[in-house]
C-alpha cells in the first residue's frame, strides 16, 4: 500500500504541492489528472525524493519520505519520466539495462519487457537517441520496470505520440496492469483515457487535491469541473 499524508513540496522557495494526501492499494491503478501546472509531475518527483518534501509517505508500511531517492528505488519506486529522458549516448539494451541497476528480484528482466514491446528486442544495440518518440517512451517505460518496483509511476505516456502509438502503449499498460499487484500511477493528459486505464483517481488543481475517487463510473462532468476549478454552484 502507498500512503500519503498531510504532503507538502517545494523547489527551493516554491512550493508546489499543498496537504496532498491519498491512499492506493497493492494492484490499484491511479490516475493523475489535472490540468498543466497542476502538480502532477511535482507530485511523482516528490515520491522519487526529487522535491524538498515535508508531511508522509509510506510504501508498505515503511515511511520512505526522508530517504534519499536510490534508497527508494531500491524499496520500490521506479520513474518513467516525462519527455522519456534517453541516455543518449546508450543503445536501446544498455537503457534498459540501467532499470535493473537497484537489484531488486521480480518477473521483469529483458526478455520480458521486449516480449511486452517486441520492437526494442529488433532495435536492441541501436542508439536509443534515434528511435522515435513512441519507441523511446516504450524503453523508458521497459526501464522503469527491468527495476521490478511495487510502485511504478508512469509521467505522461502518450504526450506528443501519434494517437495510433498512444493506444499501442496504452495497450501495453493494460496487460500489465492485469497480471500484476504492481501499484501504478498514471499521468495522462487524456481524461477519458486516464479513467479507462485506472482503478481510481486524483485530480488536482494548483498543488491541492480538489477530487478523488473510483474510476468506474466516474461522473466526467463533475471531474471537468473540478480540472478547470469551476464551481459546480
Amino acid at each position: 500500500m502507498l500512503e500519503v499524508e498531510g504532503l507538502d513540496a517545494f523547489y527551493g522557495d516554491f512550493q508546489a504541492l499543498f496537504d496532498i494526501g491519498f491512499t492506493q492499494k497493492s494492484g490499484e491503478t491511479l490516475a493523475l489528472i489535472g490540468a498543466n501546472g497542476a502538480g502532477k509531475s511535482s507530485l511523482l518527483h516528490s515520491i522519487c525524493g526529487l522535491t524538498s518534501e515535508t508531511g508522509t509517505i509510506r510504501l508498505n508500511g515503511a515511511e520512505i519520505g526522508k530517504l534519499p531517492p536510490k534508497v527508494r528505488a531500491e524499496l520500490g519506486v521506479s520513474l518513467s519520466p516525462e519527455g522519456r529522458r534517453m541516455f543518449s549516448s546508450l543503445t536501446v539494451r544498455e537503457n534498459l539495462q540501467i532499470g535493473a541497476n537497484t537489484g531488486r528480484p521480480g518477473p521483469w528482466s529483458l526478455d520480458r519487457v521486449t516480449e511486452l514491446f517486441p520492437i526494442l528486442e529488433e532495435f536492441a544495440n541501436r542508439p536509443a537517441s534515434l528511435l522515435s518518440g513512441g519507441q523511446q517512451q516504450m524503453v523508458a517505460i521497459g526501464r522503469a520496470l527491468m527495476a521490478n518496483p511495487d510502485l511504478l509511476l508512469l509521467d505522461e505516456v502518450s504526450l506528443g505520440l501519434a494517437p495510433v502509438v498512444a493506444e499501442e502503449v496504452m495497450a501495453a499498460l493494460a496487460s500489465i496492469r492485469g497480471e500484476s499487484q504492481m501499484m501504478t500511477i498514471l499521468v495522462e493528459q487524456d481524461v477519458s483515457r486516464a479513467i479507462a486505464a485506472s482503478d481510481c483517481f486524483v485530480c488536482l488543481l494548483e498543488g491541492r487535491v480538489v477530487l478523488d475517487g473510483v474510476s468506474e463510473g466516474a461522473d466526467l462532468g463533475a471531474i471537468g469541473h473540478a480540472y478547470f476549478g469551476e464551481d459546480d454552484a
